[in-house]
């Protein structure tokens, strides 16, 4: 692992990681990780059109190679690494507009090739891989309509399948893979946010409803650790049951626990809840401040990559968990 800054480096077992900044700054990438490699793909630049352009990350030598362009210039799309190859799916065009086309990165021969395409047009699509599949859920079709669609991609035949649809139907929903079950957390039906957390048994093909997140807020942050699932902020809209109130943001985290159900904690200026303690830790800030960054999550990894500070940002860092501290 690269050494950490002196100034990341702080109490308890977190710290963080920065790495060399990205050579086309960009919000609204699309991340993928493979066999320590960082690929992020597409997203918007200073002049606010899609990118084609790709850079991987070698996370040990902290060294960028720039990969051939994507044959599609995209903005928000879906990433998922599978076997050598890198899946990418959706996103928006320079109209702004759905694509239905698909592209894959062959690591071993550094090529890109069009593969069949999505039924439909779609961007904001929740992707997931499991077991050399890769689940493709939900999205915001042409006519700006949340989706339903679950369609299942399968690299040795290179043909989707559809699966059972969304009981909700929605784009930008996030999606964890717990046991043989995909769940579904929080997204969008246009501006409205949506509450339903609902999973998808890949076993028997079929859904189950969970109850749905108490409050109704957009843009929340969505988390899962040791099978608890959380809520975390985001933006409390106008509705039914505050009418007047103007649209603001909000410091509420609710947790389900499967075991226990929903509860609520406060949140302050923290960053970290410990699970077994039940409160909120203070952990290192982020080096570089910046907002709608891409992330993922990796072994003992969490990476934020790009974002918005004053234009599109090139920073690429990494909250990190120190072993045995």
């Amino acid at each position: 692992m690269p050494v950490p800054t002196m100034a990341a480096t702080t109490a308890r077992s977190f710290f963080w990681e920065v790495f060399p900044p990205l050579r086309t700054c960009r919000v609204y990438c699309s991340p993928a990780y493979q066999d320590g490699h960082l690929f992020v793909v597409g997203g918007c630049g200073q002049a606010g059109l899609p990118l084609d352009t790709v850079e991987m990350l070698d996370v040990h030598s902290q060294k960028w190679t720039v990969l051939p362009p994507l044959p599609t210039p995209r903005a928000g799309a879906a990433a998922v690494a599978v076997g050598k190859q890198v899946l990418v799916m959706g996103g928006m065009d320079s109209r702004q507009s759905p694509l239905a086309s698909v592209e894959v990165f062959n690591t071993d021969e550094g090529k890109w090739e069009k593969v069949a395409a999505l039924a439909q047009p779609s961007m904001g699509i929740s992707a997931i891989e499991r077991d050399g599949f890769v689940y493709a859920l939900g999205g915001m079709g042409a006519d700006t309509s949340p989706q339903a669609l679950v369609r299942v991609y399968d690299p040795a035949t290179t043909h989707w399948q559809l699966l059972p649809s969304m009981p909700t139907p929605c784009y930008g929903a996030s999606a964890f893979l717990q046991g043989n079950k995909i769940f579904l957390l929080g997204g969008r039906q246009g501006k409205l946010p949506v509450t339903a957390f609902e999973a998808f048994d890949l076993e028997t093909r079929s859904w189950t409803r969970y109850p749905s997140v108490p409050s109704r807020r957009a843009f929340a942050a969505c988390a899962v650790a040791d099978g608890c699932f959380f809520s975390l902020g985001g933006l409390q809209q106008p509705g039914p049951h505050n009418f007047y109130s103007r649209p603001h943001f909000v410091n509420t985290v609710e947790m389900f626990d499967p075991e226990q159900g929903n509860q609520s904690f406060p949140l302050g200026s923290v960053e970290g809840f410990s699970i077994p303690r039940k409160k909120w830790e203070l952990l290192p800030p982020m080096p570089t401040g910046r907002c709608s960054c891409s992330s993922y999550q990796a072994p003992s990894l969490l990476f934020v990559i790009g974002g918005v500070a004053q234009g599109p940002s090139g920073a690429v860092e990494a909250l990190c968990l120190r072993e045995g501290a």
